[in-house]
């Protein structure tokens, strides 16, 4: 019998990087070796970009908050 939870194993994508493809949740390797899930294959090629827009995002929250602490310099 199928459940939900195998249908949407079944439509997720991961970025193999050892192959240097995108696989299906059924052909993915150990999670050390891949990226995801993603909802498509497409978007699983382009997890570069997803990548660097997440970065850019932690990063502008972190300058964020180191601007927002109070100086410890006492003089």
């Amino acid at each position: 019998m199928t459940t939900v939870d195998d249908m949407q194993h079944d439509t997720d994508w991961y970025w193999d990087l050892r192959r240097e493809r995108a696989v299906p949740a059924s052909e993915r390797g150990p999670g050390d070796q891949t990226l995801g899930p993603y909802p498509s294959r497409a978007e699983a090629e382009n997890w570069r970009s997803t990548v660097e827009t997440r970065n850019d995002a932690w990063q502008d929250a972190d300058d964020d908050w180191n601007d927002e602490q109070p100086d410890e310099q006492s003089g």
